[in-house]
């Protein structure tokens, strides 16, 4: 059985950068299992994802009815990843994918007219299929379910066909779906192909296909016009959330870079990219907080008489700049990516990086991912007592944890 009163999960997007999702996990697990708290139920009986979050959410579901076995088999994943398990990082397909990619950037209309080249992305995320089998058993997310080890999850993708925004979501009842500005809900099994879609980072990974209404659409990230990260968990029941960003939220201020002329591809799409995975969180956050204020002011009487209900949100992101921690790895990836990547202008290293937001999705190697973790768990950690207070675990019998050590082994 899972927790009450009802409690959702948020993992937002951001694609490698999801390894800090796994991080704060796991520290949640410590805190839970060093307080006493009864293990056999599932925190969260609410999980939604969008994008690389999607592909956590659908795991961690699946694994319902033993969270702490669920968090470790994710956190070995993100332990011992690399790109080429995620996308073809081999010189062959960045000739197949990113190059052509870039050709028809610069002289596509000469090359459209004879050879009909159509390459549909930056990247060939097919290897992400086969890491997906292994990652997440669908299979069992019936059976999490129907024990009601788990209340519902979902995942967002964002149809290119028909412009809207689109949850897909499984629970153990049927749940009414909704329907607002550009935004539907469809209830219905999750397969595979719904976290391909969620986590199709535009113009870097294709589209997938899923069929809707009898339909088949193309659809890509979740993230794309994603203006309410927070709704899906609150219409499908939860009471309180925790939320784990991705960015931005407890960053400090980024690093001062002189201006070196006009900003390269690789500054502008990571740019882009910020702005599609990260700003709706934000404002979705600030919403949800002064609903929660204004409701505290109204008399117990015409709270009564409102549909708006005050619900506890607490929210853990990174305390240091993502972008800044990928200017020091993005010599980690293959030199193919790397070849690919400073064409678009993703250059240097350390403080001479450049373009170093738009590597930050990219760098799914095991030095950067494992750095992430660290600083999620270490996050969670230094914000025990808000989490023990959020979840209602004691405290009497929780001791003094270390700081993480094992992300810095071999």
């Amino acid at each position: 059985m899972y927790e009450t009163p009802l409690t959702g999960l948020i993992l937002t997007g951001g694609g490698a950068r999801a390894a800090y999702q796994v991080g704060v996990l796991r520290a949640l697990a410590r805190l839970r299992r060093e307080s006493g708290a009864d293990l056999a139920r599932n925190p969260f009986g609410v999980i939604v994802g969008t994008s690389a979050g999607a592909v956590n959410a659908a795991a961690l579901a699946c694994g319902a009815d033993d969270f702490e076995t669920a968090v470790e088999r994710v956190a070995q994943v993100w332990r011992d990843i690399h790109a080429d398990q995620v996308y073809r990082a081999d010189s062959l397909g960045m000739i197949r994918s990113g190059a052509q990619w870039l050709t028809m950037l610069s002289i596509g209309w000469v090359i459209a007219r004879w050879r009909r080249a159509r390459p549909r992305s930056l990247l060939d995320n097919a290897p992400l299929a086969d890491l997906l089998q292994r990652m997440v058993p669908l299979p069992r997310l019936r059976l999490m379910l129907r024990a009601r080890h788990l209340h519902a999850l979902a995942v967002s993708a964002s149809s290119y066909t028909s412009g809207l925004h689109v949850t897909f979501y499984d629970a153990a009842a049927r749940i009414a779906p909704w329907t607002r500005s550009q935004r539907i809900a469809v209830q219905g099994r999750i397969h595979h192909a719904h976290l391909l879609a969620s986590s199709a980072i535009p113009f870097v990974f294709p589209a997938a296909s899923i069929e809707l209404g009898g339909l088949a659409q193309w659809f890509g990230d979740g993230s794309m016009r994603q203006t309410a990260p927070i709704s899906p968990a609150v219409h499908l029941g939860a009471q309180k959330l925790l939320v784990i960003g991705a960015g931005r939220m407890h960053e400090p201020p980024g690093r001062h870079v002189e201006a070196t002329g006009y900003p390269s591809l690789a500054q502008i799409a990571g740019h882009a990219l910020s702005n599609i995975f990260l700003d709706a969180l934000a404002v979705d956050v600030e919403r949800m907080r002064r609903i929660n204020h204004t409701l505290s002011l109204l008399p117990e009487a015409a709270r009564a008489q409102t549909a708006l209900r005050p619900i506890d949100v607490l929210v853990i992101a990174p305390s240091q700049r993502l972008d800044d921690l990928a200017a020091e790895h993005q010599g980690e990836l293959p030199v193919p990516v790397r070849t690919l990547l400073r064409a678009l202008g993703v250059t240097g290293k350390g403080r001479e990086a450049r373009g170093a937001a738009l590597a930050s999705y990219l760098l799914f190697e095991q030095t950067y991912t494992r750095t992430l973790m660290a600083l999620g768990e270490a996050d969670a950690l230094a914000r025990r007592d808000e989490v023990l207070a959020f979840f209602g675990w004691e405290r009497s019998s929780l001791r003094r944890a270390p700081q993480p050590s094992w992300a810095h082994a071999g």
